[in-house]
């Protein structure tokens, strides 16, 4: 990595030395206030020391050949996820192979319903359920469905698997609007949208933290998107940063907080989170995660964060995916409802509000096609 220190008057001068250097994938390592002796105790002035860095791809190496080969070394939390996914690889294998075990005594009619929850990726518990409620009824009525009557039983068998979880946006009950989640899911994008609607349809006075200092170019994302919406934004370097921007957004009826995207499959990531920020404020958590990620990886992702008060989910990229089971899995699964799903990269027309009818709806869209 190389590194260097940059001193100016302030943070925005700083940071404008170091794209010039070293564009916006720089990685801010540590700032600094420097207050200057001036004369005689006198004229004392301010200003900012900001070291930087930029990680230059390493060059690849070729690996010896060795005569016997030792097994790799791994740490403990790398085996333990490592293995877990291949245990959940194998269940997942042995229910499909009962799924198919099942399909089988099924009517043919049922068939083309269950393929295409089959292609949306719901979980092979719910589909059975689903298929053998319907075959049940066909047997007690001595009758056969018509489509409608196939997917309106589908309806109404998800909507009581998921109907009583909380669904829809922020409830404007607490005053801070917690975003976290991995990075590439689009969190500050989500933040913008989630932002302007407060604004602009329920006029609340909007402010913002960003706690992503990894990289510059994520500052200056939400910086964009606030002088859009004319909302104050607050960086926070550490914990004191993050009290002095609670205290300078004072005034704001609802304060977003924009979390560091990174690999939270690694627990010191998620550990330095609790460092930084206060969970015991009044604060709704919402956790962001994209449909294109694969469900085992979401998961984990879940699981890492399950010390924190979760309020609901928010699902992005909807539109770059052909199969939205995975959505209903994860709610059933961690008893975690839906904030708001995303389906493109406009501010902010491109979200919208959850409701368990309209996910079960698009889930069942084009069911029965040609």
């Amino acid at each position: 990595m190389k590194m260097k220190k940059y001193s100016a008057e302030t943070m925005v001068e700083a940071m404008k030395k170091v794209r010039a250097d070293f564009g916006e994938d720089a990685i801010i390592l540590s700032s600094t206030v420097v207050n200057s002796k001036g004369f005689l105790g006198f004229f004392k002035k301010k200003s900012v020391e900001v070291v930087a860095g930029f990680d230059e791809p390493a060059p690849k190496m070729e690996e010896p050949v060795l005569p016997f080969s030792s097994p790799p070394i791994v740490s403990v939390d790398k085996t333990s996820v490592e293995l877990k996914k291949e245990m959940n690889e194998m269940k997942k294998m042995l229910e499909n192979m009962q799924q198919s075990a099942s399909h089988s005594r099924l009517p043919d009619e049922l068939k083309p319903l269950l393929m295409h929850l089959e292609k949306q990726s719901l979980s092979s518990s719910l589909i059975t359920q689903i298929g053998e409620e319907i075959y049940n009824r066909m047997k007690a009525e001595k009758k056969d469905f018509t489509h409608e009557e196939q997917l309106l039983m589908t309806k109404q068998f998800l909507e009581r698997e998921i109907g009583n979880l909380p669904f829809g946006g922020i409830s404007f009950n607490k005053k801070f609007i917690n975003v976290l989640g991995p990075t590439g899911v689009g969190k500050t994008t989500t933040i913008a949208k989630i932002a302007a609607r407060a604004l602009l349809e329920n006029k609340k006075k909007i402010g913002f933290i960003t706690t992503d200092t990894y990289r510059i170019a994520a500052i200056e994302q939400l910086r964009t998107y606030a002088n859009l919406l004319q909302a104050p934004v607050e960086v926070a370097y550490n914990s004191e940063d993050f009290e002095k921007a609670i205290a300078n957004l004072a005034d704001r009826d609802v304060i977003f907080i924009d979390t560091a995207g990174r690999n939270y499959k690694e627990v010191k990531f998620v550990e330095d989170l609790t460092r930084l920020i206060d969970f015991s404020l009044d604060m709704e958590s919402f956790l962001v995660l994209s449909m294109t990620s694969k469900e085992q990886d979401m998961k984990i992702i879940i699981e890492q964060f399950n010390q924190f008060a979760v309020e609901k989910f928010i699902f992005t990229k909807m539109d770059e995916t052909s199969s939205i089971g995975p959505l209903f899995n994860l709610m059933k699964d961690y008893q975690i409802g839906t904030a708001y799903y995303t389906d493109g990269q406009e501010v902010p027309e491109d979200i919208t509000e959850a409701a368990s009818e309209k996910l079960i709806s698009l889930l069942l869209k084009g069911a029965y096609d040609a």
